[in-house]
Formats: C-alpha cells, structure tokens, sequence
C-alpha cells in the first residue's frame, strides 16, 4: 500500500513539472485581445462596400474578420455609448445619456464586488489590462475639465493595470483632443478656429499619431508577459475637430466626394427629432452654418466630408501599424482585435453634422471582430447591439460572466452558420426611444411636439427620407411590442 501511495505522490510532481514549452502552450491557449474604439466613425469604409473611402488597413482586418453591417450604439453620444459597452447595460436614467455617464455611474460608486466594467471582469479572471487613449469618454482617462490642469483620478478606477497616454505638445488629454498642428486647441483658442484642418506635418503632427506609437511599445512589452492580455487603444478622429495630415487629405479629389443621399427633413416628421449642428457650429471660424431652414453649399458640404474621410484615412494608417507591429510579434494569430465606432455621425444627412439624433446615420458604426479559430472574412447582416460586445469578448476568453448583462453573446454570429437571431436593437436620446428590426425602424418620443411615432422602411426607404407610420398602423402595432422590451422607464 505505501508503495502505491507514493508512486501516486511522485507521478503528481512529475506531471507539474512542464516543460517551458507546454507552459507557454497552456497560456497561449487563453487569447490576447486589442480592442481598438474610434470616436464618431460611421460604417463608411472600404470594407462596407464604399469604394471612395481610403481604408486599406482596416480593409485588409475585415479579409479574416467578421464585419458587422448592422451594429448599433445604444445612445448617439460619446461617453453614454461608450458606458453601454463597458458594462453591456441599456440606458435607465438620464444621466445615462450623458457623457459623464462612466464618471457618474462608475468613478463616483463605491467599489462592490461586481466588476465595472467587462475590462475589470478580464483583469480579475487573469489579464494584464492597458488602457491607452479614449476607451470610456475622457481623451485619457482622467477626470478633469476641458481647461483644468490633469488629475490623477481615474475614469474607470478598477479597470486598468495601466492606463497612459501622451498628449504631445499639448499637455493635456483635453487639449489634445482638440488640438491644432501648431499646439494650439479650440479651448486655447477661445473657439476662434475651423472646423478642420490640413496639417503640414506627418502622423506624430497631431495626437492619434502619439498614440500608435505608444500602443506598438506597450505590445513589445506586453508580447514579453506571461498574462493575456487586453490592450485598449482609443483614437480621436475623425471626431471634431477634422484635423488630418496633408498627405490623407490628398488621397481625395474634394470635387467628386459624394454628397449626402438625402439632406433634407423627412416627410411627415419633426425638425424636434434632429437638431440644428452646435457641435459644428461651435467652431466660429466655419465659413457656413449648419442648420434645419438651409442646406450649406454643397461646395462647404464637400469640404467637410473631405476633412472627415482625411481623418478617417489617418487614423486608418495607425491602425495599420499596430496590426503589422502585432504580426512582426507573433502575436497575430492568438489576439481578438476589435474595431469599433462609438456611434454614427450626419455628414449632411438630414441637414444635420453631428450625431445626437436616433437616425440610422447616428446609431450605425462600424463593428468587426477577428477572433481566433472563428470563421473570419465575411460580412454579418444581423442586427446587432453595442452592448453584446460585453458577454462576447468574455465568452470568446473563456471567462465567466459575472451577472446578466442586457446583451447577448454574438458568439453564434461568429461560426459558420447562423441560427435564430432576434434582430432588435434599441437607441435612445431627444426624448425618444428607437428600435431598429431587420427591415424597420420605428422611434416613439415622449415630447409635445408631433408626431410622435415615426416609421421608416429601410426595405424601400434606407435614408429614412419618409415616416410612413400614419399610414401603416398595423407595422406600428406589431413592432409596438418588440418596441416595449426596450422601454426601461427612462422617460417615465
């Protein structure tokens, strides 16, 4: 017997003792993930079929990725979209909607034992987490005001092992964010500036630049750890201001950029459901105004998308430097990498710049993922939601959720064939909630002025040019139901 028993003894220390190899093959086995977040960056790529954009590099992801065509944000601003990730929640309150929504909801709590965010969930279960750039709202995720001095408190205070950033020749995250070639931002220059701008200076001349070279140092040294990891990198453009270097803008001829499909109210709706573009118009030296009684030439209307795409096409070449940095490591091919827009933007549609309404144009962005061992290279056309990015990510690190969350693993969506899908997805802000179907979008608003049902068709109607609810009652009364799962009291 005590022969037996000690053999049992020594064949356990013999099968703890590994060799390095098969060590490094148990921690390869867990996935690293790049999650790269881009502020206000609509569906409109090369990927989604738009052949006039300039993005090789996020092209070139989509080839093993699945691109998702119909991904929508749960609230069209920054911050609140951006919470709606985080922890894969619907908006409850109002404060919900706001940009402040993780510092209210998260940095002001007191720390329990639920995570607070899906990152947070990651660091507890083993991943080394680095946070660079803006993955909740603030440009670095600090909390302090646009002309206060940096702080020390953090945005998401358990999330992060690391969170850095630099801001350059700005000093400041804030400045940054609005910053000029010459150092200068919108804060410094009491708004006196232009909307956009053509730089003559190359990548590291404005922030984003800053960025990706400081995320290609933090894969080298994560590359070196033994923990997965989870690396956020969050850049700037293309949100206001339109700042690019010279040579994105010259990927275009501004003369044959397509104007917007339909700039104009929508029949049978409210101007109380879009707005009249103060975000544009904040920047005093725009040589026109956006607004809901008058288009801006379409002379002005180019010249802004022109400014957009340029920044679109710049932040593109950094994320192609990190995905060239992540294949020279050889981290490529055991890494989810993630790209995401946190919400939509009007370049015109609707008469509106900005996001801020619950259109099509401020709800869609771009989505995709490339996870290991999936079935990449393909496009997905099922409605989904921001906030099932949350359980997804946990479900493809093999990590448990640690409550319900009101998203769902996207995880079918990613094989090979696709099984039963409820295509809903809600959005919520200007008093009113939206849902959006594989076929129709029908938004109810909880204000006076009317209508407030409005119905597009995006079977016939994909610009929402007509709210056809009057006239189809029977669609609103079917979709009414579906509509109520995602009534949560916000507006009671």
């Amino acid at each position: 017997m005590f022969y037996f028993v000690m053999l049992s003894f020594l064949l356990g220390i013999i099968s703890c003792l590994k060799p390095e190899s098969e060590v490094k093959d148990d921690r390869i086995k867990r996935p690293n993930i790049l999650f790269i977040s881009i502020d206000d960056l609509r569906p409109e790529l090369g990927c989604y079929g738009k052949d006039y954009i300039h993005s090789p590099n996020i092209d070139k992801l989509a080839e093993t990725a699945t691109v998702f065509t119909r991904q929508y944000v749960q609230v069209p601003t920054c911050g609140a979209s951006r919470y709606s990730m985080l922890t894969g929640m619907l908006p409850k309150t109002t404060g919900h909607l706001s940009n402040e929504a993780c510092k209210i909801y998260i940095a002001e709590q007191t720390v329990t034992n639920d995570p607070e965010t899906f990152i947070h969930q990651l660091k507890n279960n083993g991943y080394y987490t680095v946070g660079i750039g803006k993955i909740s709202h603030h440009p670095d995720g600090l909390l302090y005001g646009y002309n206060d001095p940096v702080s020390n408190e953090r945005e998401l205070p358990q999330s992060w092992n690391e969170l850095v950033f630099n801001p350059g020749k700005w000093e400041t995250g804030w400045n940054a964010f609005f910053g000029y070639a010459d150092g200068e931002n919108r804060q410094s220059m009491n708004r006196k500036v232009k909307p956009y701008e053509n730089g003559n200076v190359d990548d590291l001349g404005y922030v984003d630049g800053l960025t990706s070279e400081l995320a290609i140092k933090k894969l080298n040294e994560l590359a070196e750890k033994e923990k997965p990891f989870f690396l956020g990198v969050g850049f700037l453009k293309p949100h206001l201001p339109f700042n690019a270097p010279q040579k994105y803008w010259d990927l275009y001829n501004e003369n044959e950029i397509p104007l917007p499909p339909f700039a104009a109210i929508p029949e049978n709706a409210n101007k109380a459901s879009l707005h009249g573009s103060g975000e544009l118009n904040g920047y005093q030296l725009g040589e026109e105004k956006g607004s809901l009684s008058a288009n801006v030439s379409n002379a002005y209307a180019r010249k802004l998308r022109h400014a957009y795409y340029a920044c679109v096409s710049y932040t593109d070449a950094q994320i192609g430097k990190l995905l060239n940095e992540l294949e020279t490591l050889g981290l490529d091919e055991n890494t989810i990498v993630v790209v995401w827009g946190d919400h939509g933007w009007h370049l015109g549609d609707h008469m509106v710049w900005g996001k801020h309404t619950i259109f099509e144009r401020s709800l869609n962005s771009a989505f995709l993922i490339k996870a290991p061992g999936k079935t990449n290279g393909k496009s997905v056309n099922k409605v989904v939601s921001t906030i099932d990015i949350y359980p997804t990510i946990l479900e493809l690190c093999g990590v448990e959720m640690p409550h319900p969350t009101d998203g769902k693993s996207l995880m079918p969506l990613l094989g090979s064939s696709i099984q039963n899908w409820e295509e809903a997805s809600f959005g919520y802000f200007k008093n009113g909630i939206s849902l959006r179907t594989e076929r129709y979008r029908l938004t109810k608003y909880f204000r006076s002025q009317e209508p407030l049902i409005e119905l597009y068709d995006h079977k016939t109607d994909p610009n929402e040019t007509i709210n056809i609810a009057s006239e189809n009652p029977d669609i609103v009364e079917q979709l009414l139901p579906i509509w109520e799962k995602g009534n949560t009291g916000l507006y009671n």
